[in-house]
């Protein structure tokens, strides 16, 4: 089968495309014929060799989110899953292939009418989301600052929190990123650019009380001191390169709850088939904005570090 090969850790360049023996499943298996597989922020991480969620050493096939057909199953799996529509992690690797051998018991089925793209966009990005509204709580009227909303989670984060009734101010970089949130229902956008968006962000809305602090560094820092007492600061990305550091001394005495959701993955299954049945209702929509063949996987991880993506990234298999 075609497989795109992590063949050592650097830049995009070691990701190259080859081929790979079928992957047979065992037990408690299911084998998926990819039709999508996702690409997030995480993966660029692991590629360049830095820590994170992801562990295996190169030579392998990388990639954590896919979706496509049951093609067939192992021992101990039900034989009427073969021909449904799922979307699966792969547990860390082996999500850039033709084919992926998945845990049966973590797959989610697609409802319809929601085309396959769609479901695989909302795997990892539509759980994340739901996870973090369903924690931060977010009340109608709630002022609510969602960072990085122009990436495949903010851009789900600005729609639920608006449905939730909250008044959401948009965090990006740049006028042309501005465009998208500002379409799916933000009340305020801001460039995180400018030294002096917290200041425009303040007098907009005044405090807050929520941030969901996808970026983290700097960018992180000033959102948290926005927040007003009783205010929520969900931490879940470092799109800077480093994650927001907050002592939970700190935001004590600034009344602020540092909330970082540590869900099982029963938990995690809920929230994707949550977030698929929203989009399958037309509640949620699910922001495509790249697509590249599998062979191109390089390109897709370059274009993600090079911040010139909005919305998800996908390789079409």
């Amino acid at each position: 089968m075609r497989v795109v090969w992590l063949t050592r850790f650097g830049g995009p360049e070691v990701l190259v495309a080859g081929e790979a023996p079928d992957p047979v499943p065992g037990p408690g298996q299911a084998l998926v014929a990819v039709q999508f597989a996702g690409v997030t922020f995480i993966e660029t991480v692991f590629r360049a060799g830095a820590p994170g969620p992801f562990t295996g050493q190169p030579p392998l096939v990388p990639g954590n989110g896919v979706g496509g057909l049951v093609a067939a199953v192992g021992p101990g799996v039900d034989p009427g899953l073969v021909g449904r529509r799922v979307v699966s992690g792969t547990g860390g690797s082996g999500g850039y292939a033709e084919q992926a051998a998945v845990d049966a018991a973590g797959m989610v089925e697609v409802p319809p009418p929601l085309a396959m793209d769609a479901a695989t966009a909302l795997l990892a990005d539509g759980r994340t989301a739901t996870m973090l509204v369903r924690a931060a709580a977010l009340r109608p009227g709630d002022r609510v600052l969602v960072e990085a909303a122009a990436g495949g989670v903010g851009t789900l984060l600005v729609q639920l929190a608006r449905t939730a009734g909250a008044r959401v101010v948009a965090a990006a970089g740049g006028p042309q990123k501005l465009r998208l949130p500002a379409e799916l229902g933000a009340e305020f956008t801001v460039d995180y650019t400018r030294p002096d968006w917290p200041q425009w962000t303040r007098d907009a809305v005044g405090g807050l009380d929520a941030v969901f602090d996808g970026v983290g560094g700097g960018i992180g820092r000033s959102a948290f001191e926005l927040l007003e007492p009783g205010g929520r600061m969900l931490r879940y990305g470092f799109a800077s390169g480093t994650w927001c550091q907050i002592g939970e001394q700190e935001a004590a005495q600034r009344g602020v709850a540092l909330i970082q959701p540590r869900p099982a993955p029963e938990q995690l299954r809920e929230y994707t088939a949550g977030a698929l049945g929203e989009a399958a209702a037309g509640r949620l929509r699910p922001v495509i904005g790249q697509r590249y063949p599998l062979e191109q996987a390089a390109a897709a991880h370059a274009a993600i570090e090079s911040r010139a993506t909005v919305g998800k990234s996908l390789l079409v298999v």
